[in-house]
């Protein structure tokens, strides 16, 4: 069975975060997947082949976005962005010809093996694919390139007005989960009998890839003891509690939030050779070699 295709299509606008060389490290390790970023950050120095730049100001972005949405997107953040992302696959289908999948993808995260887990067998039986079990993980997300995915946002009530108010509506995990996943309160059988009958639902899946820990999802032995330790070693990623288990990526938002901003810049990047090493590691203090 032929590997699908697989286009992430990420809008960053600002500057490029001190992580980006351990971040594009990681994307050169799956060579056979692409990355295009609309951006007005340049192009970082030593970007693989598979992860293109558009140049682009905000301002003009957002007037892309109205012009193909028909709304009046001019958010004065580009935080609002993160609504956008379920959208993406419309906004850009004129750069979805060839690919299989189109995917959305923060960059606060260090990407594993992807091939392993998004494998041909397990795509060809989905539509869409969240990397968490009880709503759309915003951080990372899969959608088929076909008409009716790229425009399933058009299916959540108000959509028009809820992405062109400048206000942040978590969108992407809020309303747009909503379509796929409902009544989350009910008994598990209730839940599955709801699930059957929702044709959104049914070529979907959504199974805790346990990539975001320190959050509110406990680990995957029901405890809150999470890794102290990440290690990126030729493109696998694993972590200290877990052996030789892998992850297809870590998303690191907890410590990003919490514990790194104790650190200066400098201290957290480490030595600037780091990121082109064959392994190395992340932990609350930063970037480490193994």
């Amino acid at each position: 069975m032929r590997d699908p295709k697989i286009l992430f299509l990420i809008p960053y606008f600002g500057r490029w975060p001190f992580w980006m060389p351990f971040f594009l490290r990681s994307c050169a390790a799956n060579p056979d997947i692409d990355w295009l970023f609309f951006t007005d950050c340049g192009v970082p120095p030593g970007a693989p082949q598979n992860v293109r730049f558009e140049a682009c100001s905000f301002a003009d972005y957002c007037q892309q976005v109205s012009s193909r949405l028909g709304i009046d997107f001019r958010p004065q953040s580009p935080y609002k962005l993160c609504d956008l992302k379920p959208a993406l696959g419309e906004v850009h289908a004129d750069r979805l010809a060839g690919y299989d999948f189109w995917g959305f993808s923060d960059i606060d995260l260090i990407y594993g093996d992807l091939r392993a887990y998004f494998s041909a067998e397990r795509l060809a039986r989905v539509d869409l694919l969240s990397t968490h079990a009880r709503r759309i993980s915003g951080h990372l997300c899969l959608l088929r390139t076909s008409v009716r995915m790229r425009q399933a946002f058009m299916s959540v009530p108000n959509w028009r007005t809820l992405l062109a108010d400048n206000a942040h509506s978590a969108f992407d995990e809020g309303a747009f989960s909503r379509l796929f996943i409902r009544h989350k309160g009910w008994p598990a059988p209730l839940r599955r009998l709801v699930d059957a009958c929702n044709p959104w639902r049914r070529r979907s899946e959504f199974v805790e890839a346990f990539s975001t820990p320190n959050g509110r999802v406990a680990w995957h032995d029901g405890s809150l003891r999470f890794p102290e330790r990440w290690i990126w070693r030729s493109g696998r990623l694993y972590n200290d509690r877990d052996a030789e288990r892998t992850f297809p990526y870590f998303h690191f938002i907890g410590w990003k939030c919490d514990a790194w901003p104790a650190h200066d810049e400098a201290t957290l990047r480490g030595d600037s050779g780091l990121p082109a090493q064959s392994a190395w590691s992340v932990t609350a203090q930063g970037f480490q070699e193994v």
